[in-house]
């Protein structure tokens, strides 16, 4: 399965009518944050594939499109925030937001409650696990883990809580965005027990069996 994730930049190369000829064989998308409906949108129509995707933290507030006319969704996407969900045999869960930094802002949490929205998708890979053998493929969050691809600055503080889940689920892999990355050179995939996290800012093209 060929899959297109992006994030926290609208890139022109996607944003085009030539998309589909740069990656003619995408199976599913992924969005992890920080990019406008209208753009995710665009990539539903132009790849004609599923979506799935989280919200970032400055997806707050109403979104217009150059038209003016007001996006509250994306049409052919889901928002896996809290869900756990399952597309032609791949387990996918989606945490959204980021580290708290700005009071009652929406998409942003503190560890504490980073930690309930988790627990609250415990039963059901746990219930994956039994019956499945397996408890999760694909973790898509905005935020990095912490000490992961983070930053020192709270804003870009990764969440310590997706370090114990990782151990704990072991998912094939954790795609997230969040943290831009404009030196070559820098770590943008890291090896974490059984899961391969990967920043997939701009976009990132992953081929899974």
């Amino acid at each position: 399965m060929n899959i297109l994730a992006v994030s926290d930049r609208v890139m022109d190369k996607l944003y085009s009518d030539q998309a589909r000829q740069y990656f003619p064989d995408i199976d599913l998308l992924i969005g992890c944050g920080d990019l406008p409906f209208y753009y995710l949108d665009f990539l539903t129509s132009a790849f004609n594939v599923p979506m799935v995707y989280v919200l970032g933290n400055h997806d707050g507030g109403p979104q217009y499109g150059a038209d003016g006319r007001l996006w509250r969704d994306v049409r052919g996407g889901i928002d896996i925030h809290g869900k756990v969900i399952m597309h032609r045999g791949l387990i996918l869960a989606g945490l959204q937001g980021s580290m708290r930094y700005k009071a009652r802002a929406e998409y942003m949490y503190s560890e504490s409650e980073m930690r309930m929205t988790v627990a609250q998708i415990v039963p059901r890979l746990l219930w994956n696990r039994q019956r499945l053998g397996r408890a999760l493929d694909i973790l898509v969050t905005h935020s990095p883990p912490y000490g992961i691809h983070d930053r020192p600055d709270l804003p870009h503080t990764g969440f310590k809580v997706f370090l114990s889940f990782l151990r704990m689920f072991k998912p094939r892999y954790h795609l997230h965005g969040h943290i831009h990355v404009y030196r070559s050179g820098e770590a943008m995939v890291t090896q974490y027990e059984k899961t391969k996290v990967i920043n997939v800012y701009p976009y990132k093209l992953l081929q899974i069996d």
